[in-house]
């Protein structure tokens, strides 16, 4: 399965507002089933529609915020390659802090348990 970017404000948004949420130990995860309404190409069966969000009261430093939503964005599409049969989703990560300092096995453990619960929405 591939990582699409999630693109646009007016998704971000509507994804942020009226999303479910999931909490782990590295990441906030908003979800929305489904893809989002401003495709300009066809959309593809089981796409996962990816968009990461960080703010400044995360961290101050923009290069640790960067860090944090690269390893949590890598993490998730690592997951994601081990599982197959998941639905259409548009996902909005947001990195918390103890994924800067934490090992890589535990951010992937958070987003498997995530994928899990994807797929017994499925």
């Amino acid at each position: 399965m591939h990582l699409s970017r999630l693109r646009g404000r007016k998704v971000n948004e509507l994804v942020l507002s009226k999303g479910e949420r999931w909490n782990g130990k590295t990441m906030t995860i908003r979800f929305i089933m489904g893809h989002p309404k401003n495709l300009s190409a066809p959309p593809k069966p089981g796409a996962f529609y990816l968009g990461t969000f960080a703010s400044s009261r995360l961290d101050a430093s923009a290069v640790k915020r960067n860090r944090m939503r690269r390893r949590c964005r890598e993490a998730l599409r690592l997951s994601l390659a081990q599982c197959v049969g998941l639905p259409a989703v548009q996902v909005l990560m947001t990195p918390r802090p103890a994924s800067m300092t934490c090992d890589f096995a535990d951010i992937a453990a958070d987003a498997g348990m995530f994928l899990a619960l994807l797929k017994r929405r499925g």
